[in-house]
C-alpha cells in the first residue's frame, strides 16, 4: 500500500472566509488537523477534528507526527502558500506525500498592495535565518520583501540599511488579507504578522560577479587579491546547491565569493588561525553570506568528518603532508580542485601533484599602476601558479 495522503492547506489572515470550497471541504473531512495556534485558532467548530499544535523544535517532531496522525486522515495548516517559505516543502523531504491546496502568499499580497512586478521582487525570509542576507540584495532601485520572523524585524532592517550607509524607503504590511490589515511606514507596535518592504536608494553597492573590491574584505594581508580570485572562481565554477571546501580561507573571500554566486550554493572554510577564522565569519556577516560554515583548525586533519565537496580550492598550506591527497580523495566524481601557488616550495608542490593527477597549469601576473617618483610605472604583484583538475 502506499503511503497515506497528507493534505496541506493553506490559510490567510482572513481565515475561514477566505478558503475555497476545496480547502474548506478536506478540513471538514480532516480527523486530525496539525498546524500554529494562530493558524488553528482560524478555524470555525464546523472542523470537528482533533486539533495538534506543532511543537517546539518542529523538524525532529516531523516524522512522529507523521507516523502517528497521517493514516488517520491528516491535514496540515500553513500560511498562505505552503510551497512558499512553508511546511510543504519540509514535509516532502520527510517523503510524505502531498496534496497541497494552497492559498495567496504574503508575497503576493504584499506586491498587490504596493503595485510591485513580482517576478522583479526580491524575497528574504527571515524567519529562523539571519537578517545579514540583506546584504548581498541591496542595490539602487531594487525592490525587496523582507518575511519578518515578529515585530522586532523592521527595526532591524532599519538599523542594518543604517550601518551599510543605504538610504531606502521602507513600509510594513501588517496583517495582510485581514480586515485590519495596515499598510504604512515602520511605527511602533508592528503587528508579529508582517512584512517589510525595501525600496533603495543609493548607497555602496557591490557587485554580483566575483572579484568583489579588496577593501570589501577586513582582511590581515592574507586574501586572495581580487584579480586572481575572479579568475579562481571562474575555475572552480560554482553552480546552485554546490558545496565548496575553501581550504586555508584566510579572509575567506573564495568561500563568500562561492556562497554569493546563487543562494542555494554552500562553502565550508577551514582556517587554523583562530583570529583569522573569527574575522573571516565576521566578513561573511558583512558582505550577506552568514550561513558560510567556518571551521578552526589545521588541514588536512580539519577535513575529516566535512561534508562531500563539489570543489576544493586550496589557497594556503599545500605543501603540507597527505593535503592534497585528502583534499583529492573527498572530491565527488566530477569534482574540481584548484590549488593557488605563490612560493616555489608550493608550485613545486603543483607540479608534483599535477604530474600524478593530470590537469592544467596556469601562471597568472598582474600588475597594477602606481607613483614611481613623479611618474607612474607598472608594480607587479607577486605571480601565482594556479593548478586546476576535474576528478
Amino acid at each position: 500500500m502506499s503511503d497515506p495522503e497528507v493534505v496541506v492547506v493553506g490559510i490567510g489572515a482572513d481565515g475561514w472566509a477566505g478558503l475555497p470550497d476545496a480547502s474548506r471541504a478536506a478540513l471538514v473531512e480532516a480527523r486530525v488537523v496539525l498546524g500554529g495556534p494562530r493558524q488553528l485558532a482560524l478555524l470555525p467548530h464546523a472542523v470537528a477534528a482533533e486539533r495538534v499544535a506543532w511543537p517546539s523544535p518542529l523538524v525532529p517532531a516531523i516524522p512522529g507526527l507523521l507516523a502517528a496522525h497521517a493514516p488517520r486522515g491528516l491535514v496540515v495548516l500553513a500560511s498562505g502558500d505552503p510551497t512558499h517559505y512553508g511546511i510543504a516543502t519540509t514535509l516532502a523531504r520527510h517523503g510524505a506525500r502531498l496534496r497541497v491546496l494552497p492559498h495567496p502568499s504574503s508575497v503576493s499580497l504584499a506586491c498587490a498592495r504596493l503595485g510591485w512586478a513580482q517576478e522583479d521582487t526580491a524575497v528574504l525570509s527571515a524567519v529562523g535565518r539571519p537578517l545579514e542576507r540583506l546584504h548581498a540584495l541591496l542595490a539602487p532601485g531594487r525592490r525587496i520583501l523582507v518575511l519578518s520572523s515578529g515585530s522586532a524585524t523592521p527595526d532591524a532592517v532599519v538599523a542594518l540599511l543604517a550601518e551599510r550607509g543605504f538610504s531606502s524607503s521602507m513600509t510594513v504590511l501588517e496583517r495582510l488579507g485581514s480586515v485590519d490589515e495596515r499598510v504604512g511606514p515602520v511605527h511602533r507596535d508592528v503587528d508579529p504578522l508582517n512584512i517589510v518592504a525595501v525600496e533603495c536608494g543609493s548607497g555602496p553597492a557591490l557587485p554580483v560577479v566575483p572579484g568583489l573590491p579588496d577593501d570589501a574584505y577586513d582582511h590581515d594581508g592574507q586574501l586572495t587579491k581580487r584579480e586572481v580570485r575572479a579568475i579562481t572562481l571562474a575555475r572552480l565554477g560554482p553552480l546552485p546547491g554546490e558545496l565548496l571546501w575553501d581550504v586555508g580561507g584566510g579572509a575567506g573571500s573564495i568561500g563568500i565569493e562561492w556562497t554569493r554566486a546563487h543562494p542555494a550554493c554552500r562553502a565550508v572554510a577551514v582556517e587554523r588561525d583562530p583570529v583569522r577564522a573569527e574575522r573571516l565569519a565576521a566578513n561573511a556577516r558583512a558582505l550577506g553570506v552568514p550561513g558560510l560554515r567556518v571551521v578552526t583548525g589545521a588541514a588536512p586533519d580539519a577535513l575529516r568528518g566535512l561534508p562531500t565537496p563539489d570543489a576544493v580550492f586550496v589557497g594556503g598550506g599545500v605543501t603540507a603532508p597527505g593535503m592534497v591527497e585528502a583534499c583529492w580523495t573527498a572530491l565527488r566524481p566530477g569534482g574540481r580542485l584548484v590549488v593557488n601557488a605563490v612560493t616555489l616550495e608550493s608550485e613545486a608542490a603543483v607540479v608534483r601533484a599535477r604530474a600524478e593527477l593530470g590537469g592544467d597549469l596556469t601562471r597568472v601576473e598582474i600588475s597594477r599602476a602606481a607613483p614611481v617618483g613623479a611618474f607612474t610605472g607598472w608594480r607587479p604583484a607577486m605571480p601565482v601558479t594556479q593548478w586546476t583538475v576535474t576528478r
